[in-house]
């Protein structure tokens, strides 16, 4: 769900995070490229409610195969930490009180849901942190087949001509886009 570049900068930017949290998770993809670039005692935290078709119609990961994958992704290595939250990362933001040091906001692609999801875990991103959008770039070259509703929010957010004060953009790849806290 992701293309050799993607993955590229999430195996970049992972090494040295002591805690990252991916938001939809589906078959785990992404989950993978952390945990193989991951330091074996940092914690990765996968948040997916494997309900309903979040992506196209008739698309939806199961929670049973995502755990057979994960688990053949660490045991190798002993680690990363895996913690599921088998939920609506709505519920897992309003009870999330720890320093995050990565987050990959990949889960409900439609405006408000990433949004919902950037106002609910950005402040706990720690400075220096990375929050990564992935498919947040339909309006650049490159994009491909980025939705319009992570996009939307990465323009609100970044791109105009108030940009929140203390972030900024520090790559794009295809269709993600990684933005830094800064001190």
């Amino acid at each position: 769900m992701h293309s050799d570049r993607e993955a590229a900068l999430l195996e970049r930017l992972a090494p040295g995070r002591r805690t990252v949290v991916e938001i939809g998770t589906y078959e785990g993809s992404s989950a993978v490229v952390f945990a193989r670039a991951m330091d074996a005692d940092a914690t990765l935290h996968l948040i997916d409610s494997y309900e309903g078709n979040a992506l196209l119609f008739g698309w939806q990961g199961t929670e049973r195969a995502t755990r057979r994958v994960m688990d053949r992704a660490t045991r190798a290595r002993g680690g990363p930490r895996v913690e599921w939250h088998v939920a609506r990362s709505t519920e897992v933001a309003d009870r999330w009180s720890a320093p995050i040091d990565l987050l990959f906001i990949d889960g409900d692609h439609s405006e408000e849901g990433a949004r919902s999801d950037w106002d609910g875990f950005s402040p706990h991103v720690a400075v220096g942190g990375v929050v990564i959008f992935h498919d947040a770039r339909a309006d650049h070259p490159g994009g491909g087949d980025a939705g319009p509703g992570p996009t939307r929010v990465v323009n609100a957010l970044f791109r105009g001509d108030q940009p929140v004060p203390g972030w900024r953009i520090v790559d794009e790849v295809d269709s993600s886009v990684a933005v830094e806290r800064l001190g």
